[in-house]
């Protein structure tokens, strides 16, 4: 990287990215993907999608957003809690931990079509316009319990051995040794896999949303414009995703910062 990049702060290298991805958006739009026959456009160009964009509205964006945003985060809160609660049960009763890792694994390599298609017929769809989807739901859920587990059993293990003795003298038990100490050392290690949970839970009630029986959503309305071939409104839809993703990963880490500042402050120093 040359010098004078390396004297800009990070907010100023993330605008540059920016720039520079959607100028090679650009270039490859009207070169690489421009049509040579009809008037079909696989890459729109940037001005065509901020065209879409503003035909839709912002109504349409935020009533769509707002049902895939509940369905995200009821699922988040969901996948998240059953996470740390078997987390913290295999601290307490070690015997359970290859049992607990195998079901958490077991979430991140099954199929997601053959579980969205056995949710459907559990769970069923929206009953009404604008209802969450509780196929959506059970989907966020189930893409943010393998991170959450994984990261938060790692974090507990890393708490200091000199520590956990000292509260075992004292006459401590295993789950006052997981309130005292472990929690305290894992903490940045569950706040980092809470924030990878974000863009996981946004992109699993979206999934969710792909298998049908309700109306309204991120799902259904890029399932819309596929059909339709309106190649503009689905890279608009496709942007938002990727903000409303950014963003919650974005906030998430500002919270690890405050809840957890030594944390950060190690991996700057590092």
């Amino acid at each position: 990287m040359p010098r004078a990049l390396r004297r800009l702060p990070a907010p100023a290298l993330g605008v540059l990215g920016v720039v520079g991805v959607v100028i090679l958006w650009w270039l490859l739009a009207v070169t690489v993907f421009s049509p040579t026959t009809g008037t079909y456009t696989p890459v729109p160009t940037p001005a065509a999608v901020v065209r879409a964009a503003a035909d839709a509205g912002a109504h349409f964006y935020w009533t769509n957003l707002w049902v895939t945003l509940k369905e995200a985060g009821t699922g988040y809160l969901w996948g998240n809690g059953l996470a740390l609660l078997l987390s913290a049960l295999v601290l307490v009763v070690p015997r359970l931990e290859p049992v607990l890792m195998q079901v958490a694994v077991v979430t991140y390599c099954v199929p997601v079509v053959a579980v969205g298609s056995l949710a459907i017929i559990i769970f069923g769809g929206a009953d009404t316009a604008g209802q969450s989807s509780p196929t959506a739901v059970f989907l966020a859920a189930l893409s943010v319990v393998f991170t959450t587990v994984v990261g938060t059993i790692l974090g507990l293990k890393a708490a200091d051995r000199s520590a956990l003795d000292l509260v075992a003298v004292y006459g401590g038990s295993r789950l006052t040794q997981l309130v005292k100490v472990r929690l305290v050392a894992a903490l940045p290690g569950i706040l980092n896999a809470l924030q990878i949970a974000v863009p996981a839970a946004f992109l699993g009630a979206i999934l969710g949303e792909y298998f049908g029986k309700i109306e309204v959503g991120i799902g259904p309305s890029l399932v819309a414009a596929q059909v339709q071939l309106k190649s503009p409104q689905v890279w608009a839809l496709f942007i938002v995703c990727a903000v409303v993703a950014v963003i919650g990963y974005a906030v998430l880490g500002v919270v690890a910062r405050l809840v957890a500042p030594w944390a950060a402050g190690s991996r700057r120093a590092s």
